[in-house]
């Protein structure tokens, strides 16, 4: 498949990425080399080949699903700019 300007143009505007007109020709040839490889992954026979999440052959580690409040209460506030009683202490902003 290949791009002409008017189409990268398009593309770009979509993008909303500013592209000038001496570099819609380069960047036309680009896409289309893009375009041109994924159209060669479609030959590609992937008859009874199980989808994967990774190369490697593993299992997740599990755990129990349970709701907890994190059991580091100090460590979270520590990243407060200011804590009181526990608390996140934060300024009013309604009057």
């Amino acid at each position: 498949m290949s791009l002409d300007k008017a189409t990268v143009r398009n593309i770009a505007n979509l993008a909303r990425i500013e592209v000038k007109d001496e570099e819609l020709d380069h960047l036309a040839g680009e896409l289309s080399n893009i375009l041109h490889f994924v159209e060669q992954l479609a030959e590609v026979n992937t008859d009874g080949v199980l989808p994967m999440t990774s190369v490697a052959a593993m299992t997740l580690p599990m755990r129990k699903d349970v709701i907890t409040d994190g059991g580091q209460p100090e460590a979270v506030l520590a990243n407060a700019p200011e804590a009181e009683d526990g608390f996140f202490t934060v300024p009013k902003v309604v009057e």
